[in-house]
């Protein structure tokens, strides 16, 4: 009986152990989605007002 107790105890403090992990990484990825979708809206905004700075290939940037 005593044995089961002991696990019970053991696997009850793996499981809040492992709830505070998930809250954390969700607050993370909470975090991570409205800076991406800050990034997007500003790269759209970019493309929006022809003002975007990407250079594909060989080409050279404008200020060359």
């Amino acid at each position: 009986m005593q044995h089961l107790e002991e696990q019970i105890a053991y696997l009850t403090r793996t499981v809040d152990e492992l709830n505070g992990i998930v809250t954390t990484q969700q607050a993370d990825i909470d975090v991570l989605k409205r800076r991406v979708q800050m990034l997007m809206e500003r790269e759209a905004q970019r493309e929006a007002e022809g003002t975007g700075g990407a250079v594909f290939g060989d080409e050279r940037p404008p200020h060359y």
